[in-house]
């Protein structure tokens, strides 16, 4: 549901010159890459600092925990239909930046390892940490 509060957010007015699901691979796909690149400085940067490279990838899944509550929030409050931001920033940018399936494989690789109360407090804190920060982006842009 959409709240009408007046704020206009048109992103791409028929910049990209294709329609229906080849536009909305596009934008997304602009949005992905630098994303993901992102992701691979930030886990590859913190790597020789940390104990475990989980950490790294525990930083940009509560960073992107962060940006869809504010875009989802910014999605609420747009007047006009902004789909193509909600594709760009929120599943193209924070969807490659975040990864779900890597912090599976560093968790199962904790567990291997017999790391089970560093497994516990990756899993709580991944939950908590990513709850909290979605809902902190998600009241910023509601405000």
């Amino acid at each position: 549901m959409k709240v009408e509060s007046g704020v206009t957010c048109s992103l791409l007015p028929r910049i990209i010159p294709v329609d229906g699901f080849a536009r909305d691979a596009l934008i997304v796909s602009l949005g992905a890459i630098p994303g993901a690149w992102l992701r691979l400085r930030i886990v590859n940067h913190f790597e020789p600092m940390v104990p475990r490279k989980h950490w790294g990838t525990f930083l940009v899944n509560v960073v992107a925990c962060f940006g869809l509550g504010l875009v989802g929030a910014l999605y609420e409050s747009c007047t006009d239909d902004s789909g193509d931001i909600t594709l760009l920033i929120g599943v193209g940018f924070f969807g490659s930046l975040s990864t779900f399936s890597t912090f599976t494989v560093e968790l199962l690789n904790e567990l291997r390892l017999g790391h089970g109360v560093a497994a516990l407090v990756l899993v709580a804190g991944s939950i908590l940490f990513g709850l909290v920060a979605a809902a902190a982006g998600y009241s910023l842009g509601m405000v």
